[in-house]
């Protein structure tokens, strides 16, 4: 058989290859869903990614036969090393045929790369950092993810833990559907809650956007400060990540929750965009344009919705908080005409919401996992 060769991403068109490359890997596949093209190349773009001011990446393709057969990226984020006192390398972006050679030939690689960077370990697939899309699906293949959730081939996670990676953590998705009524009890104590914690809730008011974002950044980091593998992120990442989601979002299921004024919890939740882009193939010219309109606003096919995150403020947990927003995205999806809802991802070991989840009737239906291995 033909050798291997790993090549590094040192041009536009090898970035094109590199983006393109699992869409002609799965693009079969009923469930796989291609990012749009123009949002990749922003994403890798260095001069417009402030992600990039704190981290050292290099992308990689596999070549066999004259043929792209895979794809890696490596990644050392001095922001995570120097927020957890370690020395972790990551990898990410790791697609290839269903071939162990290939497999361990581009993870290899990965690995090489981070132990010239003094690494200690290698984890992943982080794309590129737990404030991205992170894991390897393997529990949840019949269904198409949600937006900003991966999706890869069974086999991919079964290549990397032959190549000697090893869990360190899993990632749940829970889905809630319309026919999964708040059972009343429930609803009750959710009400005793909500005034005994004298807390009121608003919607995101977008005629002052870029304070409210600030207000959720604040939220966002100090509640989940000691999250495993988490990140804070700077103002300028915080920034970009909210300008790519304002497109898609509807400030109605967007809830931050105050106390005697003072924001100390929110919950955001965007439609399933991922319903309509699946029909794109990643282009939204000539075509994509109209078939994203007609999915979105002509037959109206966009019925579900995802929670991307919720934080409490430390001093502000224990009290339903979690609870109460759950209940309230729950009734205003309703409200708004969705059908169900994935909440995700959440730690496994994060028992505190996973109870007040499960609490609401949702079914744990998709399950992520983060692997790792020493160098």
């Amino acid at each position: 058989m033909t050798a291997i060769s790993i090549v590094e991403v040192e041009s536009a068109a090898r970035l094109n290859d590199f983006i393109d490359l699992p869409n002609r890997l799965y693009g079969n596949d009923p469930n796989y869903v291609t990012p749009l093209k123009s949002e990749r190349l922003e994403f890798f773009d260095r001069d417009k990614n402030p992600f990039y001011r704190a981290a050292k990446t290099k992308l990689f393709l596999a070549e066999r036969d004259g043929k792209i057969v895979g794809r890696i990226a490596s990644c050392v984020n001095f922001a995570h090393n120097e927020y957890h006192e370690e020395q972790t390398g990551f990898f990410g972006f790791f697609d290839c045929i269903d071939d162990s050679e290939v497999a361990s030939a581009l993870l290899k690689t990965a690995m090489i790369q981070l132990k010239r960077e003094s690494m200690e370990r290698m984890r992943g697939p982080m794309s590129f950092s737990s404030n991205h899309e992170c894991g390897f699906l393997v529990e949840g293949f019949d269904s198409p993810p949600v937006v900003m959730m991966t999706y890869n081939p069974p086999y991919l996670p079964r290549l990397a833990e032959k190549f000697g990676l090893k869990k360190v953590m899993d990632l749940l998705a829970y889905k809630l559907t319309q026919d999964d009524p708040i059972p009343e009890r429930v609803q009750k104590i959710i009400e005793k809650l909500r005034k005994r914690a004298k807390i009121t809730v608003r919607n995101l008011n977008m005629r002052d956007f870029e304070n409210e974002v600030q207000r959720i950044r604040e939220i966002y980091n100090e509640a989940w400060e000691h999250n495993w593998g988490f990140v804070p992120m700077t103002e300028d990442e915080f920034n970009h990540l909210a300008k790519g989601l304002k497109q898609i979002v509807e400030p109605e299921l967007i809830f931050i929750a105050e106390h005697e004024g003072r924001p100390v919890a929110f919950l955001m939740a965007v439609p399933d965009i991922n319903q309509a882009l699946i029909h794109l193939k990643g282009k939204l010219m000539p075509t994509g344009l109209f078939k994203l309109l007609w999915h979105t606003k002509v037959s109206n096919k966009i019925d579900g919705i995802r929670v991307i995150t919720l934080g409490v403020v430390p001093e502000f947990r224990k009290r339903g908080l979690d609870s109460i927003l759950y209940v309230d995205i729950h009734n205003r999806g309703i409200e708004r005409g969705y059908r169900w809802a994935e909440l995700s991802w959440i730690l496994e070991t994060n028992e505190l919401m996973r109870r007040a989840i499960e609490q609401m009737g949702a079914d744990l239906y998709k399950r992520y996992r983060i692997v790792e291995m020493p160098l």
